[in-house]
């Protein structure tokens, strides 16, 4: 397993804990502020989260692989595919009746925030060597 590889991994496994965590407390809360529609909001919100953070990571590990063109085709095929399902979903939550549309929003905000922040974090404390060729 290659530095980036490791790094990847470490990313993914670190997200999944926080987005897990975001999750929990969100249901918490959401049970408070609505105890009916609060929790799934709140555990929608984060799957979502978790769903599109790692679809970029598999976007990028797949177009790592590939040659520049490939790595731009896959990583914007990867955005591409997150807005179209983001857009569906939003609109299908939309009309949804058992969402709590606040809970779910701050849950999600929250789960992109701290996936971001951990990413920043992984991404300017690596150590990948570059290979001059």
């Amino acid at each position: 397993m290659t530095a980036a590889d490791q790094l990847f991994v470490k990313v993914l496994a670190q997200g999944s804990l926080l987005i897990g965590l975001i999750a929990t407390v969100g249901s918490v809360v959401g049970y408070f502020v609505d105890s009916e529609k609060g929790v799934p909001s709140a555990l929608i919100g984060a799957s979502l989260a978790l769903v599109f953070t790692s679809l970029t990571l598999v976007s990028i590990l797949i177009g790592r692989r590939l040659s520049l063109a490939g790595f731009f085709g896959a990583v914007m095929g990867g955005w591409l595919v997150k807005l179209i399902g983001f857009a569906f979903v939003v609109g299908f939550l939309a009309r949804a009746d058992f969402i709590n549309g606040p809970v779910l929003f701050f849950t999600l905000v929250a789960a992109i925030l701290g996936s971001l922040a951990i990413d920043t974090i992984a991404v300017l404390s690596a150590r990948i060597p570059v290979v001059e060729g």
